[in-house]
């Protein structure tokens, strides 16, 4: 991607259309390879300040817009026909085979006539070739949108609102009343879901799906599954049901179907299980035999022809009770304006919607540029997705996103790019205009037996709970958590608990991160932990302190030490009440005025330590709370005779600490180092000098000799330096852990040191 890009983008943001002419003025090149083509190239021009303003808004520049928001631009002037034509042309049939069925079957998913389903395989697949950047996703009806869609409808325009009576006894439903009244409240729903992905492409909201998790996302769709299963019931034991919707809609469902039990038609029963056990052997067969088949059988339509002729021939719904599809008018409708007024009501259900589909889609998309070799613009997906769904509301589409099946028997099958979805398209529209009505005897069987099969791939998802189990708990008790509140809470509300809970992992995790006390390994400048690195032995005298987290409000007191509270409470106490027992010698030549208490003075404990160095390589940002506790960590330690560093700080962070006003008198960046050894180094140098001093630099605590100190000795390290405390034989330790307590257990005693001490390293190199 061209320098620049990054901020031009905000400017696309934030600044309009005019702005975004920024970003164009970086010209994006394409190369053809393996694959297809890549995007590259370089920025040769940049925006100066004194270029004017209307320059940019110039023809190349509105050139560069077009392409960037018509992909199909770029790459089909180059499409080569001689290698890619054939393989989309029987892809485009494939898919166009199987969107006929799913189409009709989730239109009943969703609770609308059959005929929006087909509506919806045409004109959102049509629309993706000009906007999508995949080349190898089927746009389309998806049964997890169906399904959310299908609770909505279900919901606010239940069939008990349209109850007719019939010779003044008899209540039957306005089936056409009903169905039109549900059409305009999808097509509503489908526009304003349109809406909110198109606004979030165009503010570079792309990564919002990053909210949604991978365990979040199979966790909801094997939900969402079951979900499915459990609607389609009715239909496959032929009995009649009250619309349930809200939390445990699910189980009351399941309940009232088990009382109906006794109600079942048989032949309805009959004619589901019979399709069911087809399309799985035939599938099962595709799967087996995919290298030799040159497309897979398209066993769905087959099952659909041949049912519906039995249908038609064998009047099985005037005989046998068996229900159908009924009347499916042909040709295409004229654009119907939403009704606004439905906004309010679904305003929340069109967002998750909008969510859910496009993670699904991009998820998908990555999969297949990661596997040809080409890349996949999330936020370009997200404009061309709500393209789809917007366009699509006018034209009583329902909203779609992209399913794995149809997917990857496009990849299968030879797609290279969006002309198999524009052939499929086709497949649809001649479906539309001229076969449609001849489906009209079809049983509603088939299509639920045509959904309830495709859902063998979400249930084989349950497969995450033992493979979970094993590489990470976390992300288990995450799936299980979003499968159970969306079994419970339906669709919408579970969705946004799951996401919560979610968010609360990641919290919950960098509160409590780990803690470990660094180690040298011998001749070289790396420092790692020396719980986990045989070979990291601690430098004498020096505690580096590493978390692996960022430090903020909900984390940062675990840096602060109860221990060093204790001492200083000890010292501030034989300060007011007098040195006790300990034995102040004074050299020839010493002042007796008084002078500053320190630990060894009052008779109290010193650490086994002089020096602590905080690594800061993992933190990325800090909060107001946090540096007032790094404060009282380097006041604190000062009052001990510890003296504290900071080391591998990101610039932006040294940043806020500016803004927080964190540095005085007292803290300055003299105390800041690049790197964990350029500290240790510079600790181990102030010793040395300090040691072989005839006048040392700093009062001497630790035998009492002579009181004068050499300014031209001292450094300004951040705050006042005891570099006489002269570090304990056993607190060398090789093992010390720092665990959940945090920093306050580098003050605890160490183990005994088990092999060779880490030498003090005399050069910034180490070696």
């Amino acid at each position: 991607m061209c320098k620049g890009t990054k901020s031009a983008d905000g400017a696309v943001r934030w600044l309009g259309l005019c702005s975004a002419a920024v970003l164009a003025y970086c010209p994006v090149q394409y190369t053809e390879g393996k694959g297809g083509w890549h995007r590259g190239g370089s920025c040769e021009g940049r925006w100066r300040g004194s270029t004017p303003r209307a320059a940019l808004c110039s023809g190349s520049v509105a050139k560069s817009l077009l392409f960037r928001f018509l992909p199909f631009l770029r790459w089909l002037p180059r499409y080569p026909v001689k290698d890619w034509l054939l393989g989309d042309i029987i892809s485009g049939f494939s898919v166009g085979i199987m969107h006929l069925p799913q189409g009709l079957a989730y239109a009943l998913l969703a609770g609308l006539p059959p005929v929006t389903g087909l509506y919806s395989s045409f004109y959102p697949v049509f629309l993706y070739f000009f906007f999508g950047t995949s080349r190898h996703n089927s746009v389309g009806p998806f049964a997890v949108i169906s399904v959310m869609i299908g609770s909505l409808t279900e919901s606010l325009v239940p069939s008990e609102n349209f109850l007719e009576s019939v010779n003044g006894s008899n209540a039957t439903v306005n089936e056409e009343l009903r169905d039109a009244t549900r059409v305009e409240l999808v097509a509503t729903i489908t526009v304003l879901t349109g809406i909110f992905q198109v606004a979030l492409g165009l503010l570079q909201f792309g990564f919002v799906v990053t909210y949604l998790s991978d365990p979040l996302v199979r966790g909801y769709t094997t939900a969402a599954s079951v979900h499915v299963l459990v609607s389609q019931l009715k239909n496959v034991f032929g009995v009649s049901q009250g619309e349930q919707s809200g939390p445990l809609s699910l189980f009351v469902t399941v309940i009232d179907l088990c009382k109906k039990l006794p109600q079942t038609n048989v032949g309805t029963l009959v004619t589901a299980i019979i399709a069911m056990v087809a399309i799985l052997i035939v599938k099962e067969l595709n799967h087996k035999f995919a290298a030799k088949l040159p497309m897979p059988i398209p066993i769905e339509l087959i099952t659909i022809i041949v049912s519906t002729g039995i249908s038609y021939g064998a009047n099985l719904n005037d005989k046998f009770g068996i229900s159908v599809v009924g009347n499916i008018p042909s040709g295409l409708k004229p654009p119907v304006a939403p009704n606004v007024s439905y906004f309010g009501q679904v305003v929340g259900n069109a967002f998750a919607i909008a969510v859910v589909g496009y993670a699904i889609c991009i998820s998908l998309g990555k999969i297949f540029a990661l596997k040809h070799g080409y890349k996949v613009d999330s936020n370009q997906e997200l404009i061309a997705l709500g393209l789809c769904n917007f366009l699509g509301g006018f034209f009583q589409c329902f909203a779609i996103s992209c399913s794995m099946s149809r997917s990857l028997v496009q990849e299968s099958t030879g797609g290279n790019s969006q002309v198999a979805g524009v052939i499929a398209s086709l497949v649809i529209l001649v479906t539309i205009l001229k076969i449609g009505e001849l489906f009209r005897d079809l049983p509603k069987a088939i299509l639920s037996a045509i959904i309830i099969v495709n859902l063998k791939g979400m249930f084989k998802q349950f497969n995450d709970i033992s493979m979970l189990w094993k590489s990470n708990r976390v992300d288990l008790l995450v799936w299980i958590v979003t499968f159970v509140a969306t079994l419970m809470l339906n669709l919408d509300i579970g969705l946004a608990a799951s996401v919560a809970f979610g968010l609360l992992t990641v919290i919950f995790r960098t509160q409590l991160p780990h803690y470990s006390i660094l180690g040298r390994i011998s001749n070289t400048d790396v420092y790692r932990d020396v719980a986990e690195y045989e070979m990291a032995q601690e430098v004498p005298g020096v505690k580096i302190f590493r978390s692996s987290s960022t430090v903020y409000f909900a984390n940062v007191e675990l840096y602060s030490g109860i221990d060093v509270d204790r001492l200083i409470e000890k010292k501030k106490k034989n300060a007011e009440d007098g040195p006790g027992v300990a034995v102040v010698e004074l050299s020839v030549g010493e002042s007796s005025a008084p002078s500053e208490s320190t630990l060894h003075s009052l008779g109290l404990p010193q650490p086994g330590f002089h020096a602590v160095i905080l690594d800061f390589s993992p933190v990325s940002f800090v909060d107001t709370v946090s540096i007032k506790i790094l404060k009282n960590i380097f006041r604190d330690f000062r009052e001990i005779e510890v003296d504290v560093f900071i080391a591998s700080c990101p610039v932006s962070v040294l940043t806020q600490l500016e803004r927080g006003n964190f540095f005085s008198s007292d803290i300055t960046k003299y105390s800041f180092f690049p790197s964990v050894h350029d500290a240790v180094v510079h600790i181990s140098r102030e010793r040395r000098q300090a040691s072989v001093s005839t006048q040392p630099c700093c009062s001497q605590h630790g035998d009492g000799e002579g009181s004068q100190t050499n300014p031209s000795c001292l450094l300004p390290l951040g705050g006042t330096q005891h570099q006489n405390v002269a570090p304990q034989e056993e607190d060398v330790s090789p093992r010390s852990h720092v665990g959940k307590e945090g920093f306050a257990t580098l003050l605890a005693p160490s183990p005994p040191p088990r092999g060779p001490e880490a030498p003090i390293p005399t050069s910034p190199s180490g070696l």
